[in-house]
């Protein structure tokens, strides 16, 4: 499947404070992303279940991919368009069954081996990480680098999503390395003008330095 991977974002609603999501993801999208992973570590089952309903129509109106993370009855009951998974969720072949094959299947990996392996269980796409030191995921473990994030890249064919602390800093490196896409949070989230960050983000992506 043809996806737009390069501005992936995945989101982190502590770092809003108290800015509406729904709001912040639509002024994301407005300034160029290209993917939404909804992330929920804290809320309940039921209030997941009615942001992802609420994501959904938003994405949609979009033409945007939601992709759900770590919930595959989440991702079922609103019928996202596809779902990530990390190395202690549920074994790939197992949620690609489930999930069938029209939906989007992706899996954080951290070293080649995990790359190759993903890439041979089905997986579409890679999100490897952390690249660089991250506060958003506390158990990300020491990060890959660039380095690590070109060597996976050179070990399959699916697309690769770099993560882990990507910012207007250093995404042009993440680019350079090879990744299809950069998946950021904080860089977008923790900014006061949300539109105007990942329309930035999107600018160095593409590699246009504006003189």
């Amino acid at each position: 499947m043809n996806i737009d991977y390069s501005l992936y974002l995945a989101t982190d609603r502590p770092l809003l404070h108290g800015r509406d999501l729904l709001w912040a993801v639509e002024e994301a999208i407005l300034g160029g992303v290209t993917v939404v992973q909804l992330r929920e570590k804290v809320a309940s089952s039921r209030e997941f279940y009615d942001i992802a309903l609420e994501m959904k129509r938003l994405t949609k109106k979009h033409g945007i991919p939601l992709i759900v993370n770590d919930r595959l009855d989440i991702m079922l009951a609103v019928d996202a368009d596809g779902l990530h998974l990390g190395q202690d969720d549920l074994p790939l072949p197992v949620a690609r069954r489930i999930i069938g094959p029209g939906k989007i299947l992706g899996w954080s990996v951290s070293n080649e081996e995990e790359a190759r392996m993903g890439e041979k269980l089905g997986a579409d796409y890679l999100g490897a990480g952390a690249v660089f030191a991250t506060g958003t995921k506390p158990d990300a473990g020491e990060p890959i680098g660039l380095e690590g994030l070109r060597r996976i890249k050179r070990e399959v064919s699916i697309p690769v999503v770099g993560i882990g602390g990507i910012n207007e800093t250093n995404i042009k490196g993440v680019k350079d390395a090879g990744a299809d896409g950069a998946a950021v949070i904080s860089a977008v989230f923790g900014r006061q003008d949300i539109r105007a960050a990942a329309r930035e983000l999107k600018r160095l992506w593409a590699g246009h330095d504006g003189g």
